[in-house]
């Protein structure tokens, strides 16, 4: 260990540790001598931290990856098997035409989102901004949404089956698998737009209430227009999920090959029209090339969906 000395400035009350080789040192406020063991290098990491970050870059590429492989599977497989039969108006074993589903998923999309978006976006503005704080019911309201949203769909698709196809005698329809999946959505359209409510400042609020404005003009004048974007986050994840649902359209919607004339007439989607034929075993490229259409679909909506929240940011 290399010897130590202290040496006076000409500066009154400076004090610098030098060492033999004339670099200065660490001092205490004492003026004793700071142990040499304690410092650290310049540049030099903590492997913690190291570890950490390798962790967390490795974690992002195989996310990456994974999506990158599964989006690039589809597209391969299903790109070459897209045929101009295959968006037929009417459906036969011979053409497998899609269009059918096509139509039937827009319709239960927009009928998911016409029941379950009002209701959720209405709940979540009682709970933050009109229920009491500490109101007991606003607990088991959140905490009720917290279990609905981890019920397997197959438990909705149940649901459904036993109150609009049994109980209210409508069989297969349109109607019934709509409200089955909005009741599925509705957590998760109520949780998020709850959290973008609670994200919005109070100074927001206190100015407006300072300026005159009522309570019910400051949510729709102030508070909504500030929690678009995390309000239509929420409306994505929930199309995505409608789109991409099987289980509980099967007990509920039915699987017809076909346009229904009706709301209560049975019709299938894309999802559950991709199962009908990979279940079948005859029609595998035809299902790729469904997949291929689906997932279109899906990037397409959400797309229009950011393009929609970002402009009314703007304003």
């Amino acid at each position: 260990m290399k010897k130590m000395e202290i040496k006076i400035n000409g500066r009154a009350g400076q004090t610098d540790l030098i060492s033999q080789s004339g670099e200065p040192g660490p001092i205490t406020q004492h003026g004793q001598p700071r142990p040499t063991n304690t410092l650290r290098r310049p540049g030099r990491r903590d492997p913690l931290s190291l570890l950490l970050s390798v962790l967390v870059y490795a974690s992002a590429a195989i996310t990456i990856g994974v999506l990158v492989f599964l989006v690039g599977y589809i597209l391969v497989k299903g790109i070459p098997k897209l045929t101009p039969d295959l968006f037929a108006w009417e459906y036969n074993s011979e053409n497998v035409s899609m269009m059918p589903a096509i139509i039937n998923t827009i319709t239960m999309t927009a009928l998911s989102l016409i029941f379950a978006v009002p209701i959720g976006v209405f709940s979540a503005i009682y709970l933050v901004e009109y229920a009491k704080r500490g109101n007991k019911l606003v607990s088991i309201v959140r905490v009720t949404t917290e279990t609905l949203s981890g019920i397997p769909s197959i438990v909705y698709g149940l649901f459904g089956f036993l109150m609009f196809v049994v109980a209210f005698g409508w069989g297969y329809s349109l109607l019934g698998g709509a409200l089955t999946l909005a009741i599925m959505i509705l957590p998760l359209i109520m949780r998020t737009t709850e959290e973008a409510l609670k994200s919005v400042p109070d100074i927001y609020r206190e100015g407006s209430y300072g300026l005159g404005a009522g309570r019910l003009r400051t949510v729709f004048r102030i508070v909504l227009p500030t929690a678009i974007p995390g309000i239509l986050a929420g409306v994505i994840l929930g199309i995505g999920r409608v789109a991409g649902e099987t289980a509980a359209l099967i007990y509920s919607a039915g699987t017809v090959a076909g346009v229904p004339e009706t709301l209560m007439d049975s019709g299938r989607t894309l999802s559950v029209h991709m199962y009908a034929l990979l279940s079948e075993g005859l029609y595998t490229d035809q299902a790729y090339a469904t997949a291929t259409v689906l997932l279109g679909m899906v990037i397409l909506i959400n797309a229009l969906s950011g393009r929609i929240a970002s402009k009314l940011t703007r304003r």
